[in-house]
């Protein structure tokens, strides 16, 4: 690809995003919470994991596809769900959809994005996931599970690690809120950027469309907590027996960092366990995916599904993941980096580093797929 030249890489898009969009998206997409502690510890412990290479090992051409909760996918990672997506780029969550149908792999929708589930439908392929910030109210719960299911979306995703909103420290000091507050600050920011603000002008001012049905338009509370705290609430296990008695597809729980947890999740019939920190931007104490992911695939067995994400920058980060232990794996942020520095071109970019980066380093370990990465970790047995 052409901008394999200049952007060979996710930091190379993220680098041109930050230039392309007003300072408090940036600050939006790119930050944790408290001192980012826990976003750092994520990269930091990812770039800790080495592998032994190999030499004549031949010619290696990689099979890249995997299977996931019963499906077949021709690579092994997916796009992951990104709250107010639409206020990253204009029509994020539409072209993110088309990406992920065109590619093959899932899309995964919030349920706080800028866009509907059924603004969406029309561009989903048949992998389409839900973020489900779980409601208090049961009849909510109800209608919200049947327009995603109406609209196509095949996976529920619950979110369990948002209890309570996270002060996000960098997002205060930029002056985020949810709809943007148009304050002297933020318009200066905007028009510095012309090509996002042409975007949003076209789309109109990103809000959270799916809540507003039950919300009405309550206008801004903070940078982190939005109407969809309204209607929220903090799940404990009976609502997720609710949710697995309501929702007939497949589930999994999102934001598990402790190895019992995932073991009384599979035993309540969650279908499977996505092991995140919420991209370091929920609690600054929380450990690095990385670091509990071999303890949870010991606690559940070799078996059970695991998702993954967390400080995931490139296709080695994915090799290291499924090497200790995850089935598949999902990005964030890296696809809206994309969005920002190139639109659509920029995002099916992420996906060609990504499948180029891993045939790379595959080919380094004298690897023809998956199967024997952990054969390859150094100073594991």
């Amino acid at each position: 690809m052409e901008l394999d030249q200049s952007y060979p890489a996710i930091s190379d898009l993220a680098a041109r995003a930050r230039r392309r969009v007003p300072h408090f998206v940036w600050e939006f997409l790119d930050s944790g919470t408290g001192s980012g502690a826990a976003m750092r510890r994520s990269r930091d412990k990812l770039a800790e994991v080495l592998f032994n290479p190999a030499v004549l090992a031949g010619e290696v051409e990689a099979d890249l596809s995997t299977r996931f909760l019963g499906r077949d996918y021709p690579l092994p990672f997916g796009i992951a769900p990104v709250g107010m997506s639409g206020l990253i780029w204009p029509d994020a969550e539409r072209t993110l959809a088309r990406l992920g149908r065109d590619q093959g792999i899932p899309y995964s929708l919030s349920t706080v994005a800028a866009q509907t589930p059924e603004t969406v439908a029309p561009h989903l392929g048949p992998e389409a996931w839900f973020q489900l910030y779980p409601p208090r109210d049961p009849e909510i719960r109800k209608d919200l599970l049947a327009r995603f299911r109406d609209a196509g979306f095949t996976t529920l995703v619950l979110t369990a690690d948002v209890p309570t909103a996270s002060r996000r420290e960098r997002q205060n000091r930029g002056g985020m809120a949810t709809p943007p507050k148009l304050s002297p600050r933020i318009l200066a920011q905007i028009a510095a950027r012309p090509a996002w603000a042409l975007g949003t002008l076209r789309q109109g001012t990103p809000r959270l469309r799916t809540i507003e049905k039950y919300t009405g338009d309550r206008g801004a509370l903070s940078s982190t907590k939005h109407i969809g705290y309204l209607i929220r609430t903090s799940p404990d296990w009976h609502y997720l027996r609710w949710l697995r008695q309501h929702w007939d597809g497949p589930m999994m729980v999102k934001g598990v960092l402790v190895p019992g947890d995932a073991v009384r999740m599979r035993d309540e019939g969650v279908d499977a366990v996505w092991i995140s920190n919420h991209g370091g931007r929920q609690f600054d104490a929380a450990p690095a995916p990385i670091e509990v992911l071999p303890e949870i695939r010991a606690a559940v067995g070799p078996d059970y599904p695991l998702a993954f994400d967390g400080g995931v920058r490139g296709g080695l980060d994915i090799l290291r993941a499924l090497a200790l232990g995850a089935d598949f794996v999902m990005l964030g942020r890296a696809f809206h980096y994309g969005l920002a520095a190139f639109g659509a071109r920029g995002a099916a970019h992420v996906v060609h580093i990504l499948r180029e980066d891993m045939q790379s380093n595959l080919g380094q370990m004298g690897l023809a797929g998956f199967d024997g990465l952990a054969g390859r970790l150094r100073g594991r047995k």
